[in-house]
C-alpha cells in the first residue's frame, strides 16, 4: 500500500472515530452517563486497535441488517484487534461471555451502566454511518446473533426505548 493511500485510510478512521464518539457522547449525556460517553471506545486509539481497524473498516461491507460480522473477515490482525476491543470495553455484550473449561460458555449479566452505553453505542454507530434505524429496531433484527443473559436482554428492551418515552 502506498503512503498516500495509508494516510487517507488513517484520516478516514480518525474522522469516523471522532464522528462516532461524538454521537455516542451525545447519547450518553442524554442517558446521564457522562463519564461513559467521555471514555467510550478510547481503546480504538491504541495502535493495537487503530491500525487494524483503519486497514479493515473502509473495505468491509455489512449485511442488510447493519450487523457487523468481524469474525468473518479473514484478516487475522483485525480479528485480534476486535478481540482486544471487546475485552477492553465492557459495553460489548461479548465481554460478558465466559468460556468454560468444558467447552461451554457462561453468560454473565451486564450491569445497567454498560447496557445503557451499549445502546448509546448502537445509536452512535448508526448515526455515524448514516443509518437512521433506532436501536430497538436494530436489536430486534439482530437479537438472535447475540448471547445475552436474560436480565441483560430485559434491560435492553427497557433502555432501548428513548428516555423520554420510558
Amino acid at each position: 500500500m502506498n503512503k498516500d493511500k495509508q494516510e487517507k485510510i488513517v484520516w478516514k478512521n480518525v474522522s469516523y472515530l471522532f464522528r462516532h464518539r461524538w454521537f455516542v457522547l451525545v447519547a450518553c449525556f442524554r442517558e446521564g452517563i457522562i463519564w461513559r460517553g467521555l471514555m467510550h471506545d478510547i481503546s480504538k486509539f491504541l495502535p493495537s486497535e487503530f491500525f487494524p481497524y483503519a486497514r479493515h473498516d473502509f473495505d468491509k461491507e455489512r449485511d442488510d441488517t447493519g450487523y457487523y460480522k468481524p469474525t468473518d473477515t479473514g484478516d487475522k490482525a483485525f480479528d485480534f484487534a476486535w478481540l482486544l476491543h471487546q475485552k477492553r470495553n465492557k459495553h460489548h455484550w461479548q465481554w460478558w461471555i465466559l468460556p468454560e473449561d468444558n467447552g461451554g460458555v457462561k453468560i454473565l449479566e451486564m450491569p445497567d451502566i454498560y447496557v445503557r452505553e451499549m445502546i448509546c453505542d448502537w445509536r452512535g454507530a448508526g448515526k455515524a454511518q448514516g443509518n437512521k434505524t433506532p436501536p430497538l429496531m436494530w436489536f430486534k433484527k439482530n437479537r438472535e446473533k447475540m448471547q445475552l443473559h436474560p436480565a441483560t436482554e430485559d434491560k435492553i428492551w427497557y433502555y432501548a426505548v428513548p428516555k423520554n418515552n420510558r
